[in-house]
């Protein structure tokens, strides 16, 4: 897992930004003209009410849905260009995703669950074994390889989570609510992984929160309200 290279752009450039849906006849507008840069190596909040559009700006950025206008880079490439396909490659290759409920198949170990993304690749059986290893001994939880999801905590099966999302070494990790459902000291354990995901292997963490809390671990907090950015805060 190593870091990259440093870039002469933002990782993620954002110009004039808006999406909107149509329900029945009426457009409704959820993001208005946003701007915003996410150097490589950053470690950004996304904080606002319900309905701010918080996370519609997080399924962009991660090419889950697509803008309705304006310039989305990421990695100096226009991703909002992109065909359904090659999104989808893009995000194999670039993104991780982590989210509040952990979103694990029952019925495999945690090891089994962290190969899932590495079987969309042509990498070997060990490989894949492999890799698996390094990323839940990264998270703390390498002695929970062969436990299934209902053998493990709350806090554990998020860790097998965000080893699921780092197994392909992406470039950008993208949290939906990660500790939304763990209670404080758990969350902090969390929060404390992401913060030395940040610092020591150099990923670029964009997170939606609604806890003030866990918005202190990040670089710096970027405020939404109304579908507009309101303000922002280095901490």
């Amino acid at each position: 897992m190593g870091h990259a290279p440093p870039s002469l752009f933002p990782l993620v450039e954002i110009r004039g930004l808006t999406k909107a849906y149509v329900r029945g006849k009426q457009r409704v507008e959820v993001l208005h003209g946003i701007d915003l840069d996410i150097p490589e190596g950053d470690f950004v909040a996304l904080m606002g009410p319900s309905g701010s559009g918080k996370t519609t700006l997080l399924n962009l950025i991660g090419g889950i849905d697509s803008p309705s206008s304006g310039l989305l880079k990421v990695g100096g490439q226009r991703i909002d260009d992109y065909s359904a396909d090659e999104l989808a490659a893009w995000r194999a290759e670039t993104v991780g995703f982590i989210f509040q409920s952990y979103n694990l198949m029952p019925v495999l170990s945690a090891q089994k669950n962290v190969e899932l993304p590495l079987l969309l690749t042509e990498m070997s059986s060990g490989e894949r074994t492999r890799r698996a290893r390094i990323a839940l001994e990264l998270v703390g939880i390498g002695d929970r390889a062969g436990h299934k999801p209902s053998e493990l905590s709350g806090g554990q099966q998020q860790r097998v989570a965000i080893a699921r999302a780092l197994v392909s070494d992406p470039t950008l990790l993208i949290c939906d609510e990660p500790t939304g459902d763990l209670d404080r000291k758990t969350a902090d354990e969390v929060l404390r992984l992401l913060q030395r995901l940040n610092s020591e292997f150099g990923k670029t963490i964009i997170m939606v929160t609604h806890d003030p809390k866990a918005a202190e671990y990040a670089k710096r907090t970027v405020h939404l309200d109304k579908g507009t950015l309101v303000r922002e805060a280095a901490h």
